[in-house]
């Protein structure tokens, strides 16, 4: 008997789906993950959808540009970035409405994630317009499994502020779920070249946990490097990182209660805010009542 006598039937398309990897003209907004690196990673359904949209929406449309260019895909493109998201909305929306198929990219992996698009999916949905996706690569997810970390409950929280002080009262914030009950494996992004201060301050805010710096995911030279976070702070020091980063960061191992420093967190905000925005920060980040932070804060100010 054949190997392929073994194996289970392939189920028939039902009358109304496409044959696998074929897609079909679809009119509306269709999010479409691309490639983070290795460009075979990009699915037939995800080129399929280029090739029949009337207009694909870029990051950056020189990134994207390359991308369709590898697939003999012709689509008009247009840039959609932070920037022009707004003004472009009314007239993309008015595509739709004629019936149109606008597809969404972003530079690398899963549109929305750490990239543009939100306001204009919103926009598309208020109006009842059409809105699907194409699935496909995602560095948080990948650099997750990867990690050797508890894959779930995970908590992805894109880029950390770059300033030192508001990303303390970030990770005081954190922190202060944790002390609440939050137990996930912590995930972001970062740039290569705040990556080793990153490091530092997240062991310095959360301890020497377990934790994966996973770097140029699918790419010739994917590194995923797996130590506690002090040692990889001072690994990254040492040696300067390349490439786009995903940091992950296991749960916190202990289960006591770990009280908020108040004094701490309300200077570090006070460094780089006025007295209001810094209380706002903190009492968010703490969850204490506003008036003892404001309280505290009037106090440190008369120092």
């Amino acid at each position: 008997m054949s190997d392929d006598a073994c194996d289970p039937p392939h189920p028939e398309p039902e009358p109304d789906q496409p044959a696998p990897g074929v897609a079909q003209a679809q009119a509306g907004l269709v999010l479409v993950s691309t490639p983070i690196g290795n460009l075979a990673d990009f699915s037939r359904r995800a080129v399929a959808a280029l090739e029949h949209a009337d207009l694909v929406l870029c990051e950056d449309t020189r990134v994207t540009s390359r991308l369709l260019l590898a697939y003999g895909i012709s689509t008009r493109t247009a840039p959609l970035h932070e920037h022009n998201e707004d003004s472009r909305i009314p007239g993309i929306l008015a595509m739709l409405r004629a019936g149109k198929s606008v597809a969404l990219v972003s530079d690398a992996g899963t549109p929305l994630v750490s990239d543009p698009g939100y306001r204009l999916v919103r926009a598309a949905i208020a109006e009842d317009l059409p809105v699907g996706g194409i699935p496909g690569p995602n560095a948080a997810l990948l650099g997750l499994t990867l990690s050797g970390l508890p894959p779930h409950p995970f908590m992805f929280l894109g880029f950390a502020p770059p300033k030192a002080a508001a990303r303390r009262v970030a990770l005081a914030g954190i922190r202060a779920m944790e002390t609440a009950g939050l137990t996930a494996t912590l995930i972001w992004y970062e740039a290569p070249h705040r990556l080793a201060e990153f490091l530092a301050a997240l062991a310095e805010a959360l301890g020497p946990r377990p934790a994966a710096v996973a770097r140029e995911l699918t790419k010739r030279f994917e590194e995923v490097r797996r130590a506690p976070l002090d040692v990889l702070a001072a690994h990254y020091a040492e040696h300067q990182a390349r490439g786009e980063i995903t940091v992950i960061v296991g749960p916190p191992e202990d289960s006591a209660p770990v009280a908020p420093d108040l004094d701490a967190q309300l200077e570090a905000a006070l460094a780089d805010h006025s007295l209001k925005e810094a209380v706002a920060l903190v009492t968010a980040a703490t969850g204490l009542p506003r008036k003892q932070v404001y309280a505290r804060a009037l106090t440190l100010g008369s120092r």
